[in-house]
């Protein structure tokens, strides 16, 4: 095997985005070299059932077993954050029946056939959805991506989707990378994990943010001469209308709910400057327009202000990032409608380190750029939603909910519970006729699923909390299963 280690140093992504990084190029050369995606999924179907019995995650869950529950179950004595509202609901209690919420009730009406959960006066409030993550890679470090056989790459997503629910994250939107079997898995309850709306490759042009590609791989000899990357269904290469147009539509074929491409260039990218404007009017509405073809949207990958007023112009609804943008785009957003999903890229101890005086020049530039965004966006009313962007960094997953905490700086705690849960899902149903789960999410209300935290404290005065699901998340359902119970202890 060639050694590329030195080749592909200089592609690590400033702070959660590590897209352009050595270890997805190594990590996709195993996949083409060692094992077949055939050969990885059927290898797995065999193995993942072991490793999620072994895990201590499930053990968590003993009080009910993995499937929903039969007779309905009434969560009684407590108080409600239902999503949407700024203050608590008191008096009343909620059914369960099956994977839905059956019923908000008043305290004092009677159920004979349910198994009553007193609560002890504890906050209910809807599970939590995180906009912006990688169920494939988030968790797996550098060296062991770069060694390891795909299998065990996979077994750890496996073992972080069990992670990512313990949290108390029962949804995700994957911003790129291959999760549908992973989602699969979940959705057949065949393992624990959060439900995932994934976007599959990320579609770049050549030379762009998803162009993982060496100069020594340049130029392509053929059509079917395929990079690492797309062999492994990282990214996708597509240039012209025809390219976008065929490969948005191969995401959409392997069951993408929304589609992620690349339209300006990375922190630290050796071959696309942040400053970057990448495709063309015409690609871009190309990709728009086969994704509303299929009643979905398309989010992009951008920081400036040049690359976002592109994206808006050809119809992008959901920007990405965008940490650079200037007053007057903020406006350009906001009279688009557009989606503004940024993650809390901070100089603070969640930030990577890096050598180059450039990159770390390009990081504190990310970091002003989103205080001004936390402070513009609210100001000029852009739909603003959250996610995290955790790529490569085991450690960091367990910061998932302490991210969130991060916007108590911008918003009281009702706004950022509000937005991890409602204001998340109503981005993720921009997806559709593609929406790939039938009930409401983010919300407790009648008819939504049955995805719901119960946290020991208010976390409506003290957003903390969240960030210690350990200690204070007392119950986590999803589906209406009880993964975790701890009231008896």
């Amino acid at each position: 095997m060639r050694n590329y280690s030195a080749r592909y140093r200089q592609y690590a992504h400033g702070f959660g985005c590590l897209c352009h990084s050595p270890e997805i190029t190594q990590l996709n050369e195993r996949i083409s070299q060692g094992l077949s995606r055939r050969s990885v999924l059927s290898g797995l179907a065999a193995i993942m059932a072991g490793a999620v019995v072994a895990d201590p995650v499930s053990a968590l869950a003993q009080q009910v077993p993995a499937a929903v529950v039969a007779q309905p179950v009434l969560l009684k004595n407590l108080r409600i954050f239902d999503g949407k509202s700024s203050k608590l609901i008191e008096g009343q209690n909620v059914l369960i029946s099956g994977d839905r919420i059956a019923d908000i009730l008043k305290a004092s009406e009677k159920v004979t056939d349910a198994k009553e959960v007193d609560c002890g006066g504890r906050v209910l409030m809807p599970g939590l959805i995180d906009a912006h993550w990688h169920s494939i890679l988030a968790a797996i470090p550098q060296m062991v991506a770069m060694t390891s056989d795909i299998a065990y790459v996979h077994l750890v997503a496996v073992q972080e989707a069990q992670r990512t629910l313990m949290r108390g994250f029962t949804t995700v939107r994957d911003m790129g990378g291959p999760s549908f079997a992973l989602k699969r898995a979940v959705d057949e309850k065949r393992i624990p994990g959060p439900r995932i709306y994934p976007s599959g490759a990320m579609v770049s042009q050549t030379s762009g943010h998803g162009d993982f590609r060496q100069r020594s791989d340049i130029p392509r000899h053929s059509a079917n001469d395929l990079s690492l990357a797309e062999s492994a269904g990282i990214a996708t290469i597509a240039d012209g209308e025809a390219e976008v147009l065929r490969r948005v539509r191969e995401q959409l074929m392997l069951g993408a709910s929304q589609i992620k491409i690349m339209v300006g260039g990375g922190v630290a990218s050796a071959y696309d400057p942040l400053d970057s404007l990448q495709f063309t009017e015409a690609e871009i509405r190309a990709a728009v327009m086969a994704a509303k073809d299929w009643g979905t949207y398309v989010g992009a990958h951008v920081y400036t202000s040049a690359g976002i007023q592109r994206a808006l112009a050809c119809g992008v609804q959901s920007i990405e990032h965008g940490q650079l943008a200037d007053e007057e785009t903020v406006k350009q957003m906001a009279d688009a409608g557009a989606w503004w999903s940024i993650q809390p890229f901070l100089a603070d101890e969640d930030a990577n380190v890096y050598a180059s005086q450039v990159q770390s020049d390009q990081q504190k530039m990310i970091a002003e750029g989103t205080i001004r965004a936390f402070e513009l966006g609210p100001k000029y009313n852009v739909k603003m939603a959250w996610g995290t962007d955790i790529l490569f960094n085991p450690k960091g997953t367990a910061s998932q909910g302490r991210q969130l905490t991060k916007l108590a700086r911008w918003f009281d705690n009702a706004d950022v519970l509000k937005m991890a849960t409602g204001t998340n899902a109503e981005l993720l149903a921009m997806s559709g006729n593609r929406n790939p789960y039938a009930g409401a999410i983010g919300v407790i209300e009648k008819g939504a699923m049955a995805d719901m935290l119960l946290i020991d404290g208010n976390p409506l005065e003290d957003i903390s909390l969240i960030a210690d699901p350990d200690k204070n998340m007392k119950l986590i359902i999803k589906d209406g299963v009880i993964h975790k119970n701890t009231l008896a202890a």
